[in-house]
């Protein structure tokens, strides 16, 4: 028997299983490994102060998010666990045609009045910059008509860092079964186990962490889990001897980015294909995108070469918000999931705060915008 059971091995079930065993609790990760899983294919942009699309119950767990990186390095370094991607890089939001301007303006009011009612960051950290710097900071740019800069945005490589988690974890007694959940095993309202093919596992306390897939356990829930997979394409360029060390990211205002990596590598991303299904597919109409509005704002990127090409489907909630705690009405399951397009910014700290909740700890953040029952009733 088992103190708690994570079912789910991307990077929030990583995360939960290894804040869980950390607290002492004897944990079962059970993993499916499916293909196309967001973890596996994301850029890891960790920026919350950039941000302008996401609700203030979004910015303030982001920011703690954020924040909550070093401690969690310093944890997984402890454990030798391994290398994660983590850096500070900074990043810059650009413009680069005259119809973007009215939408650059509205980011600058909207990140620089955050910043001045927040009293931070210093504008020494995040201000605007010409477009010549921009270019010194990027060097591929094209001509860009505006341009604001955070110096303290990071990343990180989402495979990497699951595996560090997984590997800290299994060094203190994590165990790991690579399989599929059937079903709940549920008794008087509690939670009391899993079947997994032919046997019974059981444990009282049960994190579901699917990504994408978590919504299949909504009816024996009996409640909603709006969360569904939103398909996205993602391409590594690579210029062998480039020095791409000391460039920044990169995000434009049609939802892409560009990701620089120290190995001479750039990802470029992402499509936001909504109702695309578990479809894990690369198609010629997402890549076209891709690259698409990579070189117009990057036209410096167009000979080099496409190193790999990846796809995720993004765990993506109805309201857009994560889905975190616990399932209401039925003692010891909980809930984390949804978090989109941004599971790499906000996974490793949710998986944290739902393993506070199952160990009998009080997170330290306010979790109602987030709390499962809040779909309940809901059609």
């Amino acid at each position: 028997m088992y103190d708690a059971i994570v079912i789910g091995g991307g990077l929030v079930g990583a995360s939960t299983a290894y804040h869980l065993v950390r607290g002492g609790a004897r944990v079962l990760l059970i993993d499916r490994a499916d293909r196309g899983r967001a973890t596996d294919a994301g850029a890891g942009i960790l920026s919350p102060e950039t941000n302008v699309r996401e609700s203030s119950a979004w910015f303030e767990f982001a920011h703690r998010a954020v924040r909550y990186y070093p401690a969690l390095l310093e944890h997984l370094k402890s454990d030798e666990a391994g290398e994660t991607g983590y850096a500070r890089c900074g990043l810059l939001i650009v413009a680069v045609s005259e119809d973007e301007r009215p939408p650059f303006e509205h980011a600058k009011a909207h990140i620089f009045g955050r910043q001045e009612q927040r009293g931070a960051p210093s504008r020494d950290d995040l201000h605007e910059v010409s477009p010549r710097d921009a270019r010194r900071l990027f060097p591929p740019l094209g001509d860009v008509t505006g341009a604001i800069y955070f110096r303290h945005a990071a990343r990180v490589d989402g495979r990497l860092l699951a595996q560090a988690l997984r590997s800290a974890a299994a060094r203190r007694g994590l165990s790991v079964i690579e399989g599929s959940v059937e079903r709940l095993v549920l008794a008087g309202g509690r939670a009391a186990g899993v079947v997994l093919g032919q046997e019974s596992v059981s444990a009282p306390r049960i994190a579901i962490t699917g990504g994408a897939w978590s919504a299949a356990f909504e009816a024996q829930l009996r409640m909603r889990i709006p969360v569904t997979p939103q398909r996205g394409q993602i391409l590594h360029l690579r210029r062998p001897g480039t020095e791409t060390a000391a460039w920044t990211i990169v995000e434009g205002f049609r939802d892409h980015y560009m990701v620089p990596w120290p190995d001479a590598r750039v990802v470029v991303g992402a499509t936001r294909e909504t109702g695309s299904g578990f479809d894990p597919r690369l198609t010629t109409a997402g890549v076209r995108e891709v690259l698409t509005e990579a070189l117009r704002v990057a036209p410096g990127l167009a000979d080099w070469e496409i190193q790999e090409m990846r796809v995720g489907l993004r765990p993506l909630c109805a309201d857009g918000l994560p889905v975190l705690g616990a399932v209401p009405g039925i003692e010891g399951v909980y809930l984390a999931t949804g978090h989109g397009p941004t599971g790499l910014q906000l996974g490793p700290y949710s998986g944290k705060v739902v393993a506070d909740l199952m160990l009998g700890r009080e997170p330290d953040v306010d979790l109602s915008p987030f709390r499962a029952a809040r779909f309940q009733g809901s059609g």
